[in-house]
């Protein structure tokens, strides 16, 4: 779809050609706005059916998304399966429009800050763009995580003395002195991210809850957002509550949705390393708009993460790292009615 770009923070407004992903202005977080009503996307089984909603640019059509949807042998609780993504996680589903813009733009690198499962998707497609990738790695990334990345998608990797925050802001910096292009958890990534709840609901009719796993809160801000164009479309009467999950040793989110004060930054102490952000870049827009929708936030313990991640092995046979399990601990905790139909989003698998 044709779109323009506009700040959140100073409301300056761009073409959809301006080739990057901060305003220049302030440097705050722009946001796609699409011209015109976003159509209603008809999923039939394939991602690219969903392409007339994405930002107009020219895609390649990598095999990705179309992930399982599964009941769960918990009553009432399905399961989106976005470890049958080609890197392991829900991050492919950005990656391909953020190297799309990327390579339509010209840049010849692309830079970005990760925990892991960022680094191995934004590499991912860079390779199969013809792109070099330079990532920065928070100092308690996964090491295994880290070392694959860099013998298997060839990016430059350096690691960091500090968090993600710390991270990206190094990538940051890197983009404006190298010319390269700064991805991660910005609009386009988010463009991408919220085609999920459009498959969901092409999958499950009538679902009630999704519960979604926090990290930079990219993909529960995005899903939000599809809330909102389904129901706008007439797609949707009564889109799903969605519940943000964070770990209760990093959930600067959930702080700051309990107590109605803005979010602060907290230091990550949590060893679920793809949720361990400790000021979530969407967070405040995903806030407002949880407030707006009628959604809530919960935290879950390192312990009830182990715990689930093991029952996961067991029946699925498929290894879940602890943040993708997150959602289905979370579920255990929530006492919803007889009649639910939850989804937890199973979101990776990288360990």
């Amino acid at each position: 779809m044709d779109y323009t770009l506009s700040c959140g923070s100073c409301h300056a407004v761009y073409k959809g050609s301006y080739r990057r992903q901060t305003c220049g202005r302030c440097g705050g977080i722009l946001r796609v706005d699409y011209k015109g009503k976003v159509g209603k996307a008809r999923f039939d089984g394939d991602f690219w059916s969903m392409e007339p909603i994405l930002p107009e640019s020219r895609y390649r059509h990598y095999e990705l998304g179309n992930t399982e949807l599964v009941k769960s042998g918990i009553q009432g609780l399905w399961l989106k399966l976005e470890l049958q993504n080609p890197t392991r996680s829900f991050k492919d589903r950005g990656s391909v429009v953020e190297i799309a813009k990327a390579k339509e733009y010209g840049y010849k690198e692309v830079v970005c800050a990760s925990t892991g499962n960022m680094a191995y998707s934004v590499a991912y497609y860079a390779k199969l763009s013809g792109i070099k990738a330079k990532i920065f790695v928070s100092s308690d990334a996964n090491r295994d995580k880290i070392r694959d990345i860099r013998e298997t998608h060839d990016a430059n990797i350096t690691r960091v003395d500090g968090d993600f925050t710390e991270a990206q802001r190094r990538a940051i910096g890197y983009a404006k002195r190298n010319g390269a292009f700064l991805s991660g958890d910005y609009c386009y990534r988010q463009e991408g991210q919220r085609t999920m709840l459009y498959e969901i609901a092409a999958q499950l009719k009538a679902v009630t809850y999704v519960i979604v796993p926090v990290g930079n809160a990219t993909l529960i801000s995005g899903m939000l957002r599809a809330a909102e164009e389904m129901k706008a479309s007439g797609m949707l009467k009564r889109p799903p509550r969605i519940i943000g999950i964070e770990a209760d040793r990093c959930s600067p989110m959930f702080k700051a949705f309990k107590s109605g004060r803005s979010m602060r930054y907290e230091r990550p102490r949590t060893i679920a390393d793809a949720i361990a952000v400790g000021y979530p870049t969407f967070g405040d827009m995903a806030i407002r708009m949880l407030r707006e929708q009628g959604g809530s936030m919960m935290t879950v313990t390192e312990r009830e993460m182990a715990l689930e991640q093991n029952r996961f092995i067991s029946e699925y046979g498929m290894i879940a790292e602890l943040a993708g399990v997150a959602g289905i601990a979370a579920y255990r905790k929530l006492h919803l009615p007889g009649s639910a139909k939850a989804v937890a989003i199973v979101s990776g698998g990288n360990v």
